[in-house]
């Protein structure tokens, strides 16, 4: 879409505004107990002066400017500002850009209430690092926390004081695309991940002007949506909401996050956006929480077509709810005044979302200084810094996971031929992935390019496309509208697949880059048939019968189905999309500049059938053990239970060798602790880095209990033929989880502990708790 600052989109939504109110009497009150009573004093003051319309201004969230992620765009842009009827704006930014805004607001509005701009920093801003999936699988907290600390530098120097990020949602669904954009399937590390994304994004201070608040998303349960279809419904108990997929929410806002965004789902049949018990009860009662909730893009509209009313009765259901800001649709602007007239909401509930707005202003800095995020020499100082764009190298490397690598086929060696041949072999925007916000993909690069800068005048490449992403013209027409930049080969695939085996029988080694275009993956790009698309398959059988070694570099946003390709190919390297660095970064690791140390946090079936498949499932009264001709056991009879590669797998140029756990104890108080001990050997012939895993088993509960769960963690470097003892320390509080009343409590008993590279090849011990 063509940057302008006033872009004009299709499907407005008109809307018509109430006449300005008379002011309110506001009774004062805070959101939080130990508020700074500076700023209560501000806001109380504040809002003793304003309107009933200035208050639910303050509840309007438009979209002005570069970017939408739905169907509908603010109208009457200006003349809301000008009247107090906008709280916040996403997708404007540019210190320029958002400075007018600014100045619209402080200079011409009644009450010179500054506004807060926000956007969808994801995986970085103009410095583009891997995808949020990616990014976990390099299971290194100080990396992805500087990965978030840079985003939040170049934001805030470009006019932006508030990110949709990070994204919190617990995916065991390949099939949903947004997977691309959390932490996988795990609860303690996505917790891990979203506690470190906050303090990166918030520092220890968002009065600073290099930093920006987070809005932790989809409050909750989205990443659970039925058939993996984006929007869809969830429906789970609330043993597994508790102990499975609400602890990264609570991890976040124990970090401090000073917002949250509703999901789409409904929980429990009532929509998130207007479900009380999760928006207050839960969110702020159990919780604590003490800042805003914003919805996501028109999810209090939407709540019509999920059956919950009108305008007016969705109004009033989200207002309620606990909702404090309604992005993009102005179902508040236009309903809650009269709301308030009806009686379906009361005043005090208009002035309590007010006020956390303005306490989320306060807190920016925007009421000392509403530009302070609007300088431009701040911005030419800071966007795409050179030390940037050398951790957004290190970290995509950290990121890149070894799928298989037989008979030493990687590192490649620096002479003869290669062969790059696949769609993604040259492309920029794919580099990039999606919700690269305002990465600019021409900055990106390639893999081609990549490759000659590692290799110079040593290697000879050569390069074919080999095939398109898909031959359906409706996908195509589809990723285009929404910035693919697909150009499509028009010759056949049979001509396209001839010319790509011609150059790779004169290559040494074949390097196939095939995978997902950036488009399908992310929001709204859901699949069904999560193998290869297009005639890519076709392409690598091609490939393979040439006889040369066949190296697979994947790009993904998900979880894929790659049987075949792990039968037949020699090396299958996992890049994701690994941002502006990508090529140089899989460069480095295809020739062995850097040891690939990451590792899966999602796991990959065998199969699109197996799909949920995660590692911490529960067992049954029938688990098959293995026995082929056992019927009765809960098994596929046609394909195999386990996954192709398992949560926490990933594989090195080096091999690391487990020694037997040791245990300090054999029974845990519940006022003690235990560690366990484990030795790692580097056995290979490389220096590298292992994620070494600690995992546990409560072996009787109250409720049936996950066959394993993660509980630890180290990465750590190991020279070549070096041993290390590394410590993991347990205490109860680790063992405990909420049983059928909700309680969250560690019950006496056996457990098991297991340690290793994966959550799959484990070694093993046992301790009891006692009473």
């Amino acid at each position: 879409m063509k940057r302008t600052f006033r872009t004009v989109l299709l499907l407005a939504l008109s809307l018509q505004l109430s006449p300005p109110l008379q002011a309110q009497k506001t009774t004062p009150v805070t959101t939080t107990a130990s508020a700074d009573p500076k700023m209560t004093k501000f806001i109380n003051d504040l809002m003793q002066k304003m309107t009933l319309e200035e208050k639910i201004g303050q509840l309007n969230l438009i979209t002005v400017g570069f970017d939408v992620t739905g169907p509908v765009v603010s109208k009457d842009v200006d003349a809301n500002i000008r009247k107090g009827n906008v709280g916040s704006v996403l997708n404007t930014f540019t210190p320029k850009a958002a400075r007018k805004l600014q100045e619209m607001a402080v200079k011409e509005s009644r009450l010179h209430i500054p506004l807060i701009f926000g956007y969808d920093v994801i995986h970085g801003h103009r410095t583009i690092f891997p995808i949020a999936l990616g990014l976990a699988s390099s299971w290194d907290l100080t990396a992805i926390e500087r990965s978030a600390r840079i985003a939040a530098e170049e934001a805030s120097a470009d006019g932006i004081n508030w990110v949709y990020s990070p994204m919190v949602d617990i995916a065991r669904d390949p099939r949903w695309g947004r997977i691309s954009e959390g932490s996988g399937e795990d609860p303690y590390l996505g917790s891990q991940i979203a506690r470190v994304m906050v303090r990166g994004y918030q520092g220890d201070d968002l009065m600073k002007n290099n930093t920006v608040m987070a809005c932790v998303k989809h409050f909750a349960l989205y990443g659970a949506a039925e058939a993996g279809r984006d929007y869809n419904t969830t429906d789970m108990s609330m043993v597994r909401m508790y102990n499975e997929y609400l602890p990264p929410y609570k991890a976040a806002i124990d970090a401090g996050a000073g917002s949250m965004m509703s999901s789409f789902n409904d929980i429990n049949g009532v929509p998130a956006t207007g479900n009380k018990w999760l928006m207050t009860e839960l969110l702020r009662n159990q919780w604590g929480f003490t800042g805003f909730v914003a919805t996501d893009y028109t999810a209090i509209n939407e709540m019509t077509a999920h059956g919950m009313g009108n305008d007016a009765q969705v109004s009033a259901l989200a207002l309620n709810a606990g909702i404090d800001q309604d992005m993009v649709g102005e179902i508040f602007l236009k309903n809650l005044a009269q709301n308030l007239k009806d009686g379906t909401v009361k005043q005090e509930q208009i002035d309590l979302a007010c006020r956390r707005i303005l306490e989320a202003k306060w807190k920016l800095g925007l009421f000392q200084d509403p530009y302070r995020y609007a300088n431009e020499k701040r911005a030419k100082a800071t966007l795409m810094k050179k030390e940037f764009v050398t951790d957004a190298r290190d970290i995509a490397r950290k990121s890149m996971v070894l799928l298989k690598n037989s008979n030493n086929a990687l590192p490649l060696k620096k002479t003869g031929t290669i062969a790059l041949i696949g769609p993604l072999a040259t492309r920029q925007r794919d580099m990039i992935g999606s919700w690269s916000g305002a990465g600019d993909w021409k900055q990106a690069v390639s893999l081609e390019q990549g490759i000659k800068n590692a290799v110079g005048s040593s290697v000879k490449v050569v390069t074919a496309q080999g095939a398109n992403f898909t031959d359906d013209q409706q996908m195509i027409d589809r990723l285009n509208a929404h910035g693919g930049e697909l150009n499509v080969d028009k010759r056949t695939s049979e001509a396209m697949i001839q010319e790509a085996v011609q150059l790779a029988q004169g290559a040494d080694v074949i390097v196939a880059a095939v995978g997902e275009s950036q488009g399908m993956t992310g929001e709204a790009a859901s699949r069904a048939d999560i193998g290869l698309p297009g005639q890519q398959l076709e392409l690598l059988k091609a490939l393979k019968k040439t006889g040369k070694p066949l190296v697979i570099v994947l790009m993904s946003g998900r979880p894929m189905t790659l049987t075949w390709e792990d039968e037949n190919a020699d090396a299958i390297l996992e890049t994701w999309f690994a941002g502006t660095q990508a090529g140089n970064a899989i460069a480095d690791v295809l020739f062995g500049a850097y040891n690939p140390s990451g590792k899966l946090t999602a796991t990959f079936p065998r199969h699109v059938g197996q799909v949920p498949i995660y590692y911490n499932h529960k067992n049954t009264g029938r688990p098959y053990v293995g026995d082929k001709l056992d019927k009765y056991k809960s098994r596929y009879m046609d394909v195999p239970n386990d996954p192709l590669y398992p949560f926490g797998y990933g594989l090195s140029y080096t091999t690391f060798q487990y020694g037997k756990p040791e245990l300090s104890t054999t029974t845990l108080s519940p006022s003690g602790t235990l560690d366990v001990k484990v030795t790692v050997q580097n056995t290979g012939n490389y220096d590298g880095e292992e994620v070494a895993q600690l995992y546990i088993r409560d072996m009787v509960g109250s409720i049936s209990r996950p066959v394993k769960e993660l509980k630890g963690f180290q990465k750590v470097m190991l020279k070549k033929g070096e041993s290390r003892t590394l410590t993991f320390r347990l205490t109860p509080e680790d063992l405990k989880f909420y049983n059928a009343d909700l309680k969250f409590a560690a019950e006496p008993g056996d457990f098991q502990v297991f340690v290793g590279g994966n959550s799959r090849d484990v070694q093993t011990a046992a301790f009891k708790l006692t009473e």
